[in-house]
């Protein structure tokens, strides 16, 4: 069961009477919601129809798809939790260079240039050095002469990290370990990492127009599928990688094929 704080029972108690849902409602909700960053949410609640998406200022879906009554709903408790989760500390504090942690790397890299994460591998780039979280283990790299403008896994034979610098794309597993120990490759479900621009901004010699989003066609219409490339586009547009007038034509491409 997920612990929250006493500011966070009296929240979750309140939003469960107000919106007459249940307390693990509420708080599998809240979970999702603080999963996507505060923008956005996936969820399987089945007092809210079941499974479902939720993007901030943008989109809500849900499984009853012309249940209108209940996309609004969905859409004032997802944002009424996500104002919560800024204004409120709703879970227990957990330390830096925890795992579970927002700031999982050891103390002593300091504040990470940029981070990024997908499925269950996490990485940030700071000077000087990368550090790589698979599975809750961190590794961190001396990165060497290598400016690093992203890090992705390969798809194939090939499962390891990858990483671009201006000498290419390089395999991670040729930089020194600085410590933890090397990892295993991967079993992997998508290909590129979100890249997301934190507080000292891009890499330097870095501009949006060097930012790759990679965001391909699908050959599917599956619903899943293209809300998965609309979060994408909205981290991008967030980390300040493309501008809201390409983020909106390209959603509005996406959304064209539902």
């Amino acid at each position: 069961m997920q612990n929250l704080t006493p500011a966070g029972e009296g929240l979750v108690s309140d939003i469960s009477g107000r919106y007459n849902l249940s307390r693990d409602a509420v708080v599998h909700m809240l979970v999702a919601v603080n999963n996507g960053g505060g923008t956005m949410a996936q969820f399987n609640c089945p007092e809210l129809g079941g499974s479902g998406q939720w993007m901030r200022g943008g989109m809500t879906m849900v499984g009853d798809m012309f249940n209108h009554g209940l996309k609004t709903t969905v859409d004032n408790l997802c944002s009424e939790l996500s104002r919560a989760l800024a204004d409120t500390q709703v879970f227990p504090a957990i330390p830096s260079g925890s795992p579970d942690s927002n700031q999982w790397w050891p103390s002593d890299c300091g504040s990470p240039l940029s981070s990024g994460a997908q499925n269950n591998t996490k990485y940030a780039v700071f000077p000087g050095k990368l550090a790589v979280q698979l599975n809750g283990q961190v590794t961190v790299y001396d990165t060497l002469n290598h400016n690093i403008g992203g890090v992705s896994q390969q798809q194939g034979g090939n499962t390891s990290l990858t990483f671009s610098s201006q000498f290419g794309t390089i395999s991670v597993d040729q930089l020194p370990i600085l410590s933890g120990a090397a990892m295993a490759a991967p079993e992997i479900v998508n290909t590129n990492f979100i890249d997301q621009t934190v507080s000292h901004g891009m890499q330097p010699d870095q501009n949006q127009s060097d930012v790759q989003w990679n965001i391909s066609e699908t050959n599917t219409e599956s619903s899943d599928e293209i809300i998965g490339l609309i979060e994408k586009l909205a981290k991008l547009r967030d980390a300040g990688a493309i501008t809201d007038t390409d983020f909106d034509a390209k959603k509005k491409e996406l959304l064209a094929r539902l």
